[in-house]
């Protein structure tokens, strides 16, 4: 026999309620599961939600219409089912629960400006020029709230002054780091030769890219680093953080997106502004893309990296 009891006696403790408390209860809860919706909308966490609902659905219906009275196990089964769902979920979406309370810990509330970002700027910039006309890959991770010990821990700690000559003779060809990354905190390089993880290949809007562009998306999926790309293959400079990757930057566009993101402002920054990854939007040829020609490399002395400022 059905049972609509519950049902019943549902919509009789409704009834007992003021209608504008229903309505703005009603109201937030349609609002969070909004937020919900679109904070893990085009991720494979979206496909899971969708079947976690639906078996929730399909197990309050056979409560609520099955009598179970005589399968006392299955009862017990079913009343607690929604807290072993509700478990579930904390494990299947760790990755994004934890990429939620970082972007609340990025909330303009709990910032500190940074005023100190001049010479980090100045030297990543200028080492990055170098780096692109020469076609040397890098990649430059720059610490933020979140900490990165673990990944630190797997490469060579130098705790070095941040200069630009350091950074291009750390990138430069033979060098045993210059495959890996290097992660910068305040105004020091803290390690060298660091692995990050890499993105997996559906998060990528462009196939093409490299393992450099798939190691800056995977990173700042995990963490909320703004990391630096200069592409081996074409010389490219790009800028990756919350798991978007702005490629084709100049070095004045590079500079003023730094000096926007580390939270500093730049009196004279000019407005330009690189490209989000887009197939379509791509150069065609070489002689389309934003960068220098390459020169003949040369080691990275001081003549060199005058030369890298003045251009």
């Amino acid at each position: 026999m059905l049972r609509f009891e519950p049902i019943r006696q549902l919509i009789d403790r409704l009834g007992g309620y003021p209608v504008w408390e229903v309505l703005i209860e009603l109201t937030v809860i349609w609002l969070m599961v909004y937020l919900l919706w679109r904070f893990i909308r085009g991720t494979r966490a979206a496909a899971a939600v969708r079947v976690v609902i639906s078996l929730t659905v399909l197990t309050i219906l056979i409560r609520l219409l099955i009598p179970l009275e005589a399968f006392d196990r299955l009862a017990y089964l079913f009343d607690h089912i929604l807290g072993m769902f509700a478990l579930a979920l904390v494990v299947i979406f760790q990755p994004e629960l934890r990429r939620a309370f970082i972007r609340l810990g990025e909330a303009e509330f709990f910032r500190h400006a940074r005023t100190d970002v001049g010479p980090v700027v100045n030297a990543i910039v200028t080492s990055c020029t170098f780096l692109s006309k020469n076609k040397f890959g890098a990649i430059i991770a720059i610490e933020q709230k979140v900490g990165m010990r673990e990944l630190i821990e797997s490469g060579r700690m130098l705790n070095a002054d941040l200069s630009a000559p350091l950074l291009q003779s750390i990138f430069w060809p033979n060098n045993p780091l210059h495959d890996m990354g290097v992660v910068v905190r305040g105004n020091q390089i803290v390690a060298a030769g660091v692995q990050f993880p890499l993105a997996d290949p559906s998060d990528m809007s462009d196939r093409r890219l490299g393992t450099r562009h798939r190691a800056a998306i995977g990173l700042t999926k995990a963490v909320d680093a703004l990391v630096i790309v200069v592409s081996e293959e074409t010389g490219s400079i790009s800028i990756a953080q919350r798991g978007q990757l702005e490629r084709w930057l100049t070095p004045e566009a590079l500079r003023a997106e730094l000096h926007r993101r580390l939270g500093a402002t730049l009196p004279t920054a000019p407005q330009t502004e690189g490209r989000l990854i887009n197939i379509e939007n791509e150069p065609e040829n070489k002689s389309e893309q934003p960068i220098d020609e390459p020169s003949e490399p040369s080691a990275p002395t001081a003549t060199n990296e005058k030369e890298g400022e003045a251009a």
